[in-house]
């Protein structure tokens, strides 16, 4: 691993060079070009740190591999989405996603700050964890659970349930996110 991540950062490092370069013999496109090599390489970089944040599968759950759609056209339109889903035997699934800088986050964040706006809908609930407010949106009957947080100003993390009787499960994945780590990471 620490010889593909030297790799990488001579790769960073010789396009940035490139691009200096290109830029000092006034051959723009190519500078451009240089540094958006670059750029996608770090992109690359931080995502590969990002995926570390989703927890491992709790006991008696599988996990499929955390998955990016950060970068590129779709971090313009989406922002940065990492995201895991889990599955137990019994067909019991809980997806974790955390977003960050989305257009969509003044929106969220909106109604997650708001209550009244929530109370507006029986199936949509103020949701508080280890200090996060959210809210949590259930259908009486059904075995759907999902629950958004905002943490911090930039962040909003999202776990869904799907198969299972209560929100237990939901709220132990979002137990074993480090919270506080994903702040920081997705913030900095």
């Amino acid at each position: 691993t620490l010889l593909v991540l030297s790799a990488r950062a001579d790769e960073v490092t010789d396009q940035l060079d490139a691009a200096r370069k290109a830029y000092d013999n006034g051959e723009l496109r190519g500078a451009v070009q240089a540094l958006s090599f670059a750029t996608a390489r770090i992109q690359e970089q931080i995502n590969d740190q990002l995926l570390k944040l989703l927890p491992e599968p709790l006991p008696g759950w599988q996990a499929d591999a955390a998955q990016s759609e950060a970068g590129g056209i779709a971090a313009m339109v989406a922002g940065t989405i990492i995201s895991r889903t889990y599955r137990r035997e019994d067909g019991a699934e809980v997806e974790l996603r955390l977003m960050a800088d989305s257009p969509m986050m003044a929106m969220m964040a909106m109604m997650m700050q708001t209550p009244f706006l929530m109370q507006a809908s029986k199936e949509m609930r103020v949701y508080t964890n280890r200090g996060y407010q959210g809210m949590i949106q259930h259908t009486d009957g059904s075995d759907v659970w999902e629950i958004s947080l905002m943490v911090g100003n930039r962040v909003v993390v999202q776990a869904k349930g799907s198969q299972i009787r209560d929100q237990k499960a939901v709220d132990d994945y979002l137990n074993a996110l480090d919270l506080a780590a994903v702040q920081k990471a997705l913030t900095n």
